[in-house]
C-alpha cells in the first residue's frame, strides 16, 4: 500500500484527495494529516483514516482537537510550521500531498524534498514564488514533483514518454471564468457572490476569484515554466469555455496532443496518487457523443490584464513572481471583505509590481520578505483607492 501524507486535508483539494483514497482502500494508507484551523473536520478525518501523526496550524486549535479525541485513539499531534514540516518529512510516507494554501506551503514542500519524498503539488505559491529554489533542490534530491492542477496534470500526461526537446509549445486552457463576456465597464459592479460562482469548477474561494480575474491562469503559466522546463515564449493560454480539454502540447512536427475529461479534480488527483498506473476511480466518464461542441479563443488581456502581469513577472524572475502572488492575495482578500471593487484587484497588483525593486536569484528569506513587503504595500495602495 502507498502511504500518503496530506497537508491541507480539510480544504477543497484535500477533501477530494481523501475521497479518491476512500474509493481505493486497498491501495492507500493515510499516515499523516495536516490542516489550518478547521479542527472539527480534521477530527472527523482522524477518526476515519487513523493517521499516526496529525497537525494544525494553530496551537489553540490543537488544544480543542485534543480535548475531543480520546487518548487511546488519538494520533501524535503537532502544530505550527514545525508541525507541518514534520508531517511532510514523515519517514514512512511514500507521497506527500501539498494542498495548503498561500506561502505556508513552501516550508513543508522543502522539508519533504530534503527528506527525499515525492510530492503531489496543489499549492501554487511554492512554484510561483520559489520555483527556482524548489526545482533545483528537487533535482538534487532526485524527488519527483507531480502536479495536481488539472491543467498541469494534462500537460504531464501529454508529455509522458516523449522527448522534452520535441515540444514546440504548451497550451494551457482556461474557462474564462464567470465574466468572460462581461464588458469591462461593468467589472466595478461585480460582487463577491457573483465572482464566487464559477461556471464549471467547484473550488475554494481564493482560487475561484483568481479564476474570475484569470490570475489563476497567470500563476499556472509560471508553474508550467518550472514544472516542464520551458521558456515563457513556449507557453500559450487559450480560452476554452467548456473545460473539457484540460490542456495540450504542440510538438515540433505540428501535432497537438490534448488530455480531455469531465471537469472533476478527482481525475488529476487520482493520476498523481496512482502514477504510473491508471485504475478505475470515482470520477464520472466523458462521453464524446454527448458533447455539443468545443470552442477555443484567444484571451482578452485588455479586460483581463492578469495574464500580461503574470508573463511580465515570470520573465522578470527573481522576487517579482512572489510580489505578484502576494499582491494578488491581499487584493483578493480586500475584495472579498468589500474593501475594494473587483476591477481594482489588478490595479493593486500592477501598482505593487511597479514599486518593487527586484532581487535576482533570491534566497528563501528574501522571497518571504518580498511577500511580506508586497502585502503591506498592497494594503496601503488599496486604502488610497477607497
Amino acid at each position: 500500500m502507498k502511504k500518503i501524507v496530506i497537508l491541507g486535508s480539510t480544504g477543497s483539494v484535500g477533501r477530494q484527495t481523501l475521497e479518491v483514497i476512500r474509493s481505493l482502500p486497498d491501495r492507500f494508507k493515510v499516515v499523516g494529516l495536516g490542516a489550518g484551523k478547521n479542527w472539527r473536520l480534521l477530527a472527523e478525518q482522524i477518526r476515519e483514516y487513523k493517521p499516526s501523526l496529525a497537525a494544525l496550524a494553530d496551537e489553540n486549535e490543537l488544544k480543542k482537537i485534543i480535548g475531543i479525541l480520546p487518548r487511546e485513539t488519538r494520533p501524535e499531534m503537532d502544530w505550527g510550521r514545525k508541525g507541518m514540516e514534520n508531517l511532510a518529512a514523515m519517514t514512512e510516507a511514500d507521497l506527500v500531498v501539498i494542498a495548503v494554501s498561500r506561502a505556508a506551503g513552501i516550508y513543508p514542500t522543502i522539508a519533504a524534498i530534503r527528506a527525499g519524498k515525492d510530492i503531489a503539488l496543489a499549492n501554487k505559491e511554492t512554484l510561483v514564488s520559489a520555483g527556482q529554489i524548489v526545482m533545483e533542490l528537487a533535482r538534487e534530491k532526485k524527488v519527483r514533483i507531480l502536479p495536481l492542477d488539472s491543467e498541469h496534470s494534462a500537460v504531464w500526461q501529454c508529455l509522458e514518454g516523449r522527448n522534452a526537446g520535441d515540444v514546440e509549445k504548451i497550451i494551457l486552457t482556461a474557462s474564462g471564468g464567470p465574466f468572460r463576456e462581461m464588458d469591462k465597464e461593468n467589472f466595478e459592479k461585480v460582487t463577491p457572490d457573483m465572482a464566487l460562482k464559477h461556471p464549471n469548477w467547484n473550488m475554494g474561494s481564493r482560487i475561484t476569484i483568481d479564476s474570475a480575474t484569470m490570475m489563476n491562469k497567470g500563476f499556472e503559466v509560471i508553474e508550467a515554466r518550472w514544472l516542464f522546463g520551458v521558456h515563457y515564449s513556449q507557453i500559450e493560454v487559450v480560452i476554452h469555455p467548456q473545460s473539457i480539454v484540460h490542456s495540450a502540447v504542440e510538438f515540433l512536427d505540428g501535432s497537438i496532443i490534448a488530455q480531455m475529461g469531465i471537469p472533476d479534480m478527482r481525475l488529476p488527483i487520482q493520476y498523481a496518487l496512482t502514477y504510473p498506473e491508471r485504475v478505475t476511480g470515482p470520477a464520472p466518464r466523458l462521453k464524446l457523443a454527448d458533447l455539443s461542441g468545443l470552442t477555443f479563443m484567444r484571451p482578452d488581456t485588455e479586460r483581463f490584464p492578469s495574464l500580461s502581469l503574470a508573463f511580465e513577472a515570470g520573465r522578470a524572475g527573481g522576487t517579482m513572481p512572489a510580489v505578484l502572488n502576494a499582491a494578488n492575495d491581499i487584493a483578493v482578500d480586500l475584495f472579498l471583505a468589500g474593501k475594494i471593487t473587483f476591477d481594482k484587484i489588478m490595479t493593486v497588483v500592477a501598482s505593487v509590481m511597479q514599486r518593487h525593486e527586484k532581487v535576482n536569484r533570491p534566497s528563501l528569506d528574501e522571497i518571504l520578505e518580498a511577500d511580506r513587503w508586497s502585502r503591506a504595500v498592497g494594503r496601503d495602495i488599496a486604502g488610497r483607492l477607497t
